[in-house]
């Protein structure tokens, strides 16, 4: 098994910083065997930590990544998320024991709060740190959450993770999401890591992939993964797209790689809103 560049959690997990994320998968019946087939290929590649939630088509992922891990449990981080509005503390505990059914196990390794709704976070913390203690999660982590959000977690909380919207087009985590996480020691992972596809057109990106012999795709995850504290997580439904999301963990972008994608993606000058898709 190929092996990649590692990110410890603060709860001493170590999972690949590159790793399959499923947010559509499962919604078209007649791929359902070709994406069950890519991420057991992802899995034999080393991008064995799974990302996927409750929301993604009302459980259809949840259930699609069950059937891919099944016999394959332990060799997986498995990571769900529970949607705010059942995020109260019967609320989180019911949607959990509701995603581990759907995903076939009897525990999740990291289970993220998926955004902010309506329920006091020290109620959701509550709830997620009392499944933790009981075994169910090994970890808890939030998402979509920007600085502020972090600010008003409980003093003591120490989220494994905050997944937000992060790649070229979105560098707003940058100015000061980014840094504070850092502070606070809480590894970023990143979402949507190629924006759903829609900057591969980009001259600059081709212009270096091409350098390089490498794919905009490659080049878009390879600059993610530069910072040795982000966890991308690019969803890839066939085995081609796989080992094309795979080999950019080899890709090593240069300083004059990054400063023509810093002149065709600025970086932000001023905090801006964290974005979310």
């Amino acid at each position: 098994m190929k092996t990649s560049r590692t990110v410890t959690l603060p709860s001493g997990a170590v999972v690949p910083a590159l790793g399959q994320g499923t947010w559509h998968m499962g919604d078209d019946p007649d791929r359902r065997a070709e994406e069950i087939d890519a991420l057991r290929h992802g899995i034999d590649l080393g991008l064995t930590l799974i990302d996927t939630a409750e929301m993604y088509g009302s459980g259809r992922a949840e259930e699609l990544v069950g059937e891919a891990v099944r016999g394959r449990r332990d060799d997986v981080f498995l990571v769900s998320k529970v949607l705010p509005s059942h995020a109260d503390a019967r609320g989180t505990v019911d949607a959990c024991q509701a995603s581990l059914r759907r995903l076939g196990t009897d525990r999740l390794d990291l289970y993220l709060l998926h955004w902010r709704g309506p329920v006091p976070l020290e109620e959701t913390v509550e709830a997620l740190e009392g499944l933790v203690a009981q075994g169910t999660i090994g970890a808890w982590g939030v998402s979509n959450l920007d600085v502020d959000d972090l600010a008003e977690l409980p003093a003591a909380a120490h989220p494994d993770t905050d997944q937000i919207l992060y790649n070229l087009t979105r560098r707003g985590p940058e100015y000061d999401l980014i840094p504070r996480c850092r502070e606070l020691a809480v590894p970023v992972m990143a979402y949507s890591p190629v924006e759903q596809g829609r900057l591969l057109g980009h001259a600059a990106l081709r212009e270096v992939a091409e350098a390089h012999g490498a794919t905009p795709a490659q080049v878009a995850l390879a600059w993610v993964l530069r910072h040795q504290e982000v966890i991308a997580i690019p969803k890839a439904g066939s085995r081609a797209h796989v080992e094309e999301n795979a080999a950019a963990r080899s890709l090593h972008l240069t300083t004059d790689d990054l400063a023509a994608l810093d002149r065709a993606f600025p970086p932000p000058e001023r905090k801006v809103p964290l974005e979310v898709l």
